[in-house]
């Protein structure tokens, strides 16, 4: 009987579905920075809840998360969050549109800023993130192909949630043996 029982926790440990996130590198491998077209990275990337914005600069940057009207505008004089470290992960925790820019005098003029809508998450497992490469202008009217790896990445929860389901589920087995 014990053995049937373990047996049975086993299966539905391994059942049991597995969060997924994404960590999102913002303008790839060209990171946080002036000449990348933020629009065209953006586009054909859904942003789920529990997936993360990972914006990579330099101290010449920051990165402020602003309202629809500071993103139409670029100012952030109603600035959410600022962050300054220079790899800033952002935890897409809700869904809704966000708005990101530089706040350094011209940058989101010159185009540093990014819009994105986050979705909520859905149950079943999500598809891998396009890996097309993005296009990224040199300069506003100059674009070249930038022909890097996809920027977006699995966070870890995976590894973690996947570890504690078969931990669990061996602790059971053990258990039943022993029963």
């Amino acid at each position: 009987m014990a053995k049937a029982i373990a047996a049975s926790f086993l299966v539905l440990m391994l059942a049991l579905p597995t969060v997924f996130g994404v960590d999102y590198t913002v303008g790839d491998s060209s990171g946080w920075s002036s000449g990348v077209d933020y629009s065209t990275w953006a586009s054909g990337k859904t942003f789920k809840v529990g997936d993360n914005l990972v914006f990579n600069y330099d101290s010449s940057h920051e990165v402020d998360e602003i309202d629809e009207s500071g993103y139409s505008s670029c100012s952030s004089s109603n600035t959410i969050k600022n962050y300054k470290d220079g790899n800033s992960k952002i935890a897409l925790s809700t869904t809704g549109k966000r708005y990101f820019l530089c706040p350094r005098p011209g940058h989101c003029a010159g185009g540093m800023k990014l819009q994105i809508n986050v979705e909520a998450a859905s149950s079943t497992t999500p598809t891998t993130p396009s890996t097309t490469p993005s296009t990224t202008p040199s300069t506003p009217s100059t674009p070249s192909t930038n022909t890097t790896s996809p920027s977006a990445k699995p966070s870890g929860a995976v590894g973690v949630s996947s570890g504690i389901s078969l931990l669990v589920a061996a602790s059971a087995v053990v258990l039943g043996f022993m029963g």
